[in-house]
């Protein structure tokens, strides 16, 4: 076993009954519930399917959480008076109240499992079954006065034996140190709904009773000592836990130290054919024209469908295939981020765009709800931007590139900087920024076609832009995360040093390229081989590194993996003149998958997990098609996997797969987590990264080239609504204006009147608008507008 991690001494766990474990220091991860090597046999994982054994030691990867200031309790939730370890409030006039148990309620009798909650010691579920057998009502009497007495005094003693603790170890906030040596405990048992007459209960672990605001029930699993909180008078309550090694929303997840267990929503609020709510919606207009390719082809397709619903088809998507269940099931598989890709039409649409706008985002709002109830952070990816990033489907429209590329692509790119800015307004408020902890500006920008050095001046004004609303500092606002447009990870190294918070994402696929027959057992290793060298140097050369997208796919076999109707290169049928390697059915029929085969993507799955080391798997869900009924992608589906068995329950058991790859060693220097120096960037560097860029890819000198200019109205995104009830009194919540800084009041980048200006996917080959504008009207290239400090807090 290893002893304490040299970098983090301090951070306290008793050493685990582990052995043949393949390295000294790891990265602070969770305990490996499995020996590494490949000759091992895979665990029984009955044995360490509930994490509540009495006396259990902590795991190791469970980090000392970081607090406001000195004081070593949770940081606040924003509006929550139940998350302050400071004045507890009248229990009649909070919602802490509803986790009282009245004297109208019948006292359990099951032990542990009926009265559990996190933590141990006097405050312990176990204390608690400890004290109802030793106060346990007096045994009859043969006189009335006496029973009755007798009766009064234990329910007495029940009451105070179970408010007191509950209160204590639910509602006020752990400490960090109780977190890391109870938290193995496993808390139940709230329901969340009670018998007649009493108010609901508020927050639960495994085994509890989850009822949804559409009154559907389910049971919450979670066998990691997560438990839910939701509190519908209390609405930016960050209490929830998602697993006891991952610090609840009131507690600073500290990057570099605290590991990220993340898989993508891909498929909800943008669709893609392969991941929809079943590829049949597309399937459903392949003969149609347009044909269904992209969401743009879609949106067309649908709306000219009246007779189905038109564009409303896609609301009942977002309604359907992404709900709080699944939030639930994420939490209860050991997952504690969700990468949530979203398009620039969550925003507003421009004329002659088909997107249905704006709907989407109110689904990001629930994901923001479910994801607090059930303690997820999320990633906010943004997927999709007008004229496209890299002509894919999953940017909107399929085909050519007109984002820093072409006629149209300095003026879309103004654009997609106001989206960010207004992402980033939103996201930076009190009640947001402790569930939405990450920004991915830009997903999969093609670099090899816009030029490093235009992304660079384009990722440095999109940093200074959410910094501009959130502030700098560690707790103000999202990692900034920069994709590295294909051109891997080295080329990033020292890139914008002593920035503010922010992160690099690389997307390591294996089946995009060269085609191989070799059986799946023969990637057990094969992660770790090729990304495990590239991420640890980043982690040192760069800084926070993440894998936000990969998948179990060692081939492109599957529906409409590549897109509508292109085929596959295995089998020789993508476009370009493959040869064919062999027939995709294997690959693809899941249902005859053996044992063996399932242990092998399995066997990738870790070695994938350990050498990436901070992921989110793509993706979550797929959908079934409608020809077969079936989901056609497997390899591609967390969820299909954990119910069939080829991805592990528990993500830890991960750790050690890639024996003696040097895995990175935390901390991150503290300007990287917002600490001392963070925000001082060079002068030099921003000189060297001024916007905008001299010249745009295949389309010459930017001050030739259409532009936009700051005077439009911003399209501010609304907050949810929240209704809280106090006594006889109902008021809305103060959910945030979607402005964090008060001091930006710039525009929004709009055309001008006097100019000309070509459609945002015209494609690179166009000529720009000549004369680009009339007579006597504003020059062209007409910058961004400046960046507005956030005000500078006292």
């Amino acid at each position: 076993m290893a002893p304490n991690n040299a970098n983090s001494p301090n951070i306290p766990y008793e050493p685990l009954p582990l052995t043949d474990f393949p390295r000294s220091s790891v990265f602070q991860d969770s305990p490996s519930l499995q020996p590494s090597g490949l000759d091992t046999p895979p665990p029984d994982r009955t044995s360490y399917a509930d994490d509540s054994i009495i006396n259990a030691p902590s795991p190791r990867f469970l980090a000392a959480a970081l607090y406001q200031g000195d004081d070593p309790g949770n940081r606040v939730s924003y509006a929550s008076q139940n998350t302050s370890g400071s004045a507890v409030p009248s229990a009649p006039s909070s919602s802490v109240y509803a986790l009282n148990v009245h004297s109208g309620q019948p006292l359990p009798d099951d032990g542990l499992d009926s009265e559990q909650g996190p933590g141990t010691g006097t405050q312990s579920p176990l204390y608690l079954a400890e004290k109802h057998v030793a106060y346990a009502a007096p045994a009859a009497k043969s006189k009335r006065k006496l029973l009755l007495a007798g009766a009064a005094l234990a329910a007495a003693v029940v009451v105070i034996a179970v408010v007191v603790p509950v209160y204590f170890t639910l509602v006020k906030p752990k400490s960090a140190a109780a977190a890391s040596s109870t938290a193995t405990s496993n808390p139940a048992s709230p329901s969340s709904t009670s018998s007649a007459g009493s108010p609901a209960a508020v927050t639960g672990g495994n085994g509890s009773k989850v009822t949804t605001e559409d009154g559907t029930t389910f049971i919450y699993s979670n066998p990691f000592g997560g438990f839910w909180y939701w509190d519908p008078n209390d609405p930016f309550n960050n209490n929830a836990q998602a697993q006891s090694w991952t610090p609840p929303l009131n507690q600073t997840f500290q990057f570099g130290v605290d590991r990220i267990f993340g898989v993508n929503l891909g498929g909800w609020l943008i669709t893609e054919p392969v991941v929809f709510l079943v590829p049949a919606l597309y399937e459903k207009y392949q003969s149609t024209t347009p044909q269904a390719v992209d969401e743009w082809t879609l949106s067309e397709a649908m709306a000219a469908d009246t007779a189905s619903g038109g564009l409303s088809q896609l609301e009942t998507h977002y309604q359907t295939f992404i709900t709080e269940q699944d939030f639930a099931e994420i939490a209860g598989a050991g997952l504690n981020f969700v990468r949530i890709p979203i398009p620039y039409w969550a925003i507003e649409t421009r004329d002659g765009e088909p997107f249905l706008p704006k709907v989407c985002w109110t689904y990001f709002l629930k994901a923001i709800q479910w994801a607090r109830k059930y303690g997820l952070r999320i990633n906010l990816d943004f997927h999709s931007l007008p004229g496209s990033q890299n002509g894919w489907n999953h940017s909107g429209k399929l085909g050519s590139i007109n984002v820093l590329n072409g006629p149209m692509g300095y003026a879309n790119a103004q654009r997609s900087l106001d989206y960010i800015r207004i992402f980033a307004e939103f996201i930076s408020q009190p009640e947001y920024r402790d569930v939405v902890v990450m920004f991915g500006i830009t997903n999969e920008p093609e670099a090899t076609t816009m030029g490093q050095d235009q992304l660079s001046r384009y990722y440095l004004l999109s940093y200074q832009y959410v910094r501009g609303a959130s502030g700098i500092g560690e707790g103000n606002g999202p990692y900034v995360s920069f994709h590295d447009g294909f051109l891997g990870l080295s080329q990033w190294a020292g890139f914008l040093p002593n920035a503010d918070r922010t992160a690099l994402d690389d997307h390591p696929y294996l089946c995009f390229s060269t085609q191989s027959s070799a059986p799946m057992s023969s990637y057990a290793q094969t992660p770790c081989d090729t990304w495990s060298a590239s991420f640890n140097t980043s982690m040192s050369a760069f800084g926070m590194t993440t894998a936000g997208e990969w998948s179990n796919a060692v081939t492109d076999c599957g529906l409409w993996v590549n897109g509508v109707g292109l085929g596959s290169r295995y089998e020789g049928t993508y476009p370009g003149g493959w040869p064919v390697v062999g027939n995709c059915t294997p690959w693809i029929d899941w249902q005859s998958w053996n044992a063996s085969m399932k242990q092998d993507i399995t066997n990738f799955a870790l070695a994938s997990m350990d050498s990436l080391q901070n992921w989110f798997f793509w993706t979550w869900k797929i959908g079934n098609s409608s020809t077969s009924g079936t989901v056609e992608a497997p390899q591609w589906s967390y969820q299909l996997g954990l119910q069939n068995g080829w991805m592990p329950t528990d993500p830890r058991v991960a750790s050690g797969t890639c024996a003696n790859q040097n895995i990175w060693n935390p901390p991150l220097q503290a300007w990287q987590t917002g600490g001392a120096g963070a925000g001082q960037i060079p002068a030099s560097v921003t000189s060297e990264y001024a916007w905008p860029p001299a010249t745009i890819s295949n389309a010459g000198a930017v001050t030739l080239l259409p532009s936009y200019t700051p005077t439009g109205t911003v399209a501010t995104l609304p907050p949810p609504t929240f209704t809280v009830t106090s006594g006889k009194s109902v008021q809305t919540a103060n959910a945030g204006d979607g402005w964090n800084n008060p001091s930006d009041s710039a525009g929004e980048m709009v055309g001008i009147a006097t100019c000309s200006y070509l459609n945002p996917w015209i494609g690179p080959s166009a000529a720009p608008p000549s004369p680009l504008c009339s007579s006597g009207a504003a020059a062209r290239a007409v910058p961004q507008p400046p960046v507005t400090p956030f005000p500078s807090r006292i």
